[in-house]
């Protein structure tokens, strides 16, 4: 077992400072190709169903979420590319906006999943988690 470990650790090692941008990169480009999936905006859709579920604004609503979706991931990225404490700021906001974004896109989109076997098996849980981890750790 133990060789088995130090054979995989020597595969590993020179790998370490990748592994958070593996996280990063996911969750920016999912979060950037979501929110401009929703252009041009308002989304029409997104609208139409805000509409009949009686929110306020439904426009306005929708079109923050495209915005911030893109940000949010744009966000995620490039804080990881700039050093110091603004660069640390930059992730933990935009890890801060994905995990409302995806509170919201959750209880809205999802209610009857929360506590669910489907809630854990779906890609939403995960971007909620890898939003709730970059607000955490930000660069460090």
């Amino acid at each position: 077992m133990k060789k088995l470990n130090n054979i995989l650790e020597s595969i590993a090692k020179p790998l370490m400072p990748i592994t958070p941008w593996l996280l990063r990169l996911g969750l920016g480009t999912s979060f950037i190709l979501h929110g401009i999936g929703k252009f041009p905006l308002p989304p029409e859709k997104m609208v139409t169903w805000f509409e009949s579920m009686g929110y306020m604004y439904p426009e306005i609503v929708t079109s923050m979420v495209a915005v911030g979706e893109v940000a949010a991931g744009a966000g995620i990225i490039l804080g990881g590319l700039i050093s110091g404490h603004k660069g640390n700021l930059i992730t933990r906001i935009s890890g801060g906006a994905v995990g409302v974004i995806m509170i919201g896109a959750i209880v809205i989109a999802h209610a009857d999943w929360l506590v669910t076997k489907k809630l854990f098996m779906s890609e939403q849980i995960f971007l909620f988690l890898l939003g709730t981890y970059f607000a955490i750790k930000g660069n460090d």
